[in-house]
């Protein structure tokens, strides 16, 4: 089993959107909400490179991600998961598990075996934190590895949304980038979002249209 507490690692704010698919606003709202901040942070957050995030943040991140996009979970009841999360032990946060029913998240806790939550007769999606935990360590080597073959590429990713279009050699789905393009965004502001991601990038993720067998 993966002991996330030997995993000692700092990823700055371009190398977090690259890993969990976040845009830049988003992630800056966060901690400017106090929803979520970074592990290590400068006074001046206006500088370069002020914001550092742990590995056990990208996991932490990834996974609200997913409750928000894939199961619908209000910003507000993420808030509380958040919270939870970030009290929890790193032996805990290896062995956790997560259910979503109705839109909310229910904690199982290791140590008892009982919900935060109580549930009854609805089907749970559970969410092993140890495979987000063994996924982004996976992810982080994918990334550093990212070749100019991969440039201007779209793939199909297993570990995204309904086995979603990406950005080839990220984590950053295409129907994303469509989304800032029809909210206005230039192929420039776009990149402002997405820093690795390169004009060759957003172009193709512009213009890809999926196939019907897809």
């Amino acid at each position: 089993m993966l002991d996330i507490g030997n995993v000692v690692a700092a990823f700055s704010e371009d190398q977090v959107l690259r890993l969990t698919g976040l845009t830049k606003g988003r992630l800056r709202y966060w901690d400017k909400s106090d929803f979520f901040k970074p592990s290590f942070a400068g006074e001046n957050k206006r500088l370069a490179y002020s914001r550092f995030y742990s590995f056990k943040d990208v996991v932490a991140l990834r996974t609200l991600e997913m409750l928000r996009v894939q199961n619908n979970v209000p910003l507000q009841h993420l808030r509380k998961v958040a919270e939870t999360l970030a009290h929890l032990k790193d032996d805990l946060w290896t062995k956790t598990t997560l259910y979503v029913c109705n839109r909310k998240v229910v904690f199982m806790n290791p140590e008892t075996g009982e919900p935060q939550e109580v549930v009854s007769g609805q089907y749970l999606l559970g969410i092993p934190l140890q495979r987000v935990i063994a996924d982004t360590s996976n992810d982080i080597e994918q990334m550093k590895k990212r070749s100019n073959d991969e440039v201007g590429q779209i793939t199909r990713s297993r570990a995204i949304v309904h086995n979603a279009w990406v950005i080839s050699g990220t984590r950053i789905p295409v129907g994303a980038i469509k989304r800032l393009r029809e909210d206005g965004y230039s192929v420039e502001a776009i990149i402002a979002e997405y820093p690795d991601l390169t004009a060759d990038d957003v172009k193709a993720a512009i213009k890809h249209k999926p196939t019907k067998a897809a």
